[in-house]
Formats: C-alpha cells, structure tokens, sequence
C-alpha cells in the first residue's frame, strides 16, 4: 500500500511538472517561430516578387510609349524632310518650266523660223480636220505670217492630199499667247489647238515623268513601269 508523499516529494513532483510544462512551451514556440519565419519569408519573396512585377510591367509601358513616341517623331520628321524635297523639287521642275515658256516666245521673235513652225502645225491641222474650209485663229501680232503660212500649208496639203482647201485668218487669239494658231472647221464642230502655250503644256504633261526621272532618278516607291 502507497503511503501519502511529504511535502518535499510534492514539491518535486510539481517542479519536474513545471520544467515538463516549460519544455513543451520552448519547444512549441521554437515551432510557432520557425513556421511564422516560414510564412514570413515566402510572404517577402510574393511581395518582392509582386513588385518586380509591378515596376517590370511600368517600365514596359514607359518603354513602349518612349518607342511609339520615339517612332512618331521620327515619322514626323521624315515626312517633313520629304514633303520639303518634294516642294524643291516642284520648284525647280516650276522653274525649268518657266524657262521653256520663255524660249518658246522667243521663236515668235525669228520670223523665218517661226513662220516655218506655222506652215507645218497649219499643214499638220489641215490633214487631221480633213474639211474643204477652215478658220485658222491667230494672235493680231501674227496676222500677216499667219496668212503667208496657211497659203503655203494649202500648197502643202494639196500636194500631199490631192485636194484643195479654203481658209480664213481671223486674228483673234489673245495677245498674251505666246503664238502659233488653232484651226476650227466650217461648222465650228472641231477645233484643233496648235498654240504654243497648249503644246507646251501637253508636252509638259507628256514628258514630266521623264523629266523625273532624269533629274531626281527613278522613283524608288514605285515598282512598275510600263
């Protein structure tokens, strides 16, 4: 039969209790601290990681914008460089223009020549309208080589056609012209504009992509030439 335990046996029963108790304690808050450093690390590294994210996706936009806005400027002034070339290259097809319009009106100044160039437009007029009566229209300037070139160009017309042609020289086109005529038939139904500012200008209209290509070299956008 167990006897009663004395007061000193009690006491260290209650102590070896108590150091049991403890014991269990550290150790489960050695675990508490190890699993709460766990969470804390993962919860760091999420955070770190979320932010990189975060400043990686604000970089790439502030990147995309820089290269759209980078591109639009470049764009920009591209099409200002060529837009500028562009105008200095019609200023100077403008010019050469101007330059042909002048030497155009000196050919009314050489009588011998100029009444040459009547009779062969007058003649080549004759042939195209085919008509026994005609108007040749002439500036008042032209008046009497104009009629010197239209007998002859009838000369030449008969020669070649075997018929004979009536024409009228009405000295009607405006002075400012630079010369040469235009033919209209007896029913004014057909004209035919052999001024000198009209062949110009479908000369002109004619030749310019010529005229391009020989002064500024081919046009490097364009991919098929006939």
């Amino acid at each position: 039969m167990s006897r009663p335990m004395n007061d000193e046996e009690v006491t260290n029963e209650l102590n070896k209790m108590v150091a049991f108790i403890k014991q269990e304690a550290l150790e489960k808050a050695r675990e508490i601290k190890i699993k709460a450093d766990e969470e804390f690390a993962i919860e760091k590294a999420r955070l770190v990681k979320q932010e990189q994210q975060s400043i990686d996706t604000t970089y790439e936009k502030k990147r995309k914008t820089s290269e759209v806005s980078q591109k639009i400027a470049q764009s920009t002034l591209t099409n200002k460089s060529r837009l500028k070339l562009l105008q200095r290259r019609e200023e100077h097809l403008q010019e050469l223009f101007t330059d042909a319009r002048e030497q155009v009106r000196g050919l009314s100044k050489d009588d011998g020549r100029y009444e040459q160039f009547l009779e062969g437009i007058i003649t080549q007029a004759y042939l195209q309208i085919q008509e026994s009566s005609v108007t040749v229209l002439a500036r008042k300037a032209d008046s009497a080589i104009a009629q010197q070139a239209s007998s002859n160009a009838a000369k030449a017309f008969n020669e070649i056609s075997g018929r004979e042609i009536e024409f009228t020289v009405d000295a009607s086109l405006p002075d400012d012209l630079a010369g040469g005529v235009t033919i209209v038939d007896s029913k004014r139904r057909l004209t035919i504009n052999n001024t000198l500012d009209e062949r110009l200008r479908l000369l002109e209209d004619r030749m310019l992509p010529e005229i391009r290509k020989d002064l500024f070299g081919p046009n490097e956008n364009r991919k098929f030439y006939t």
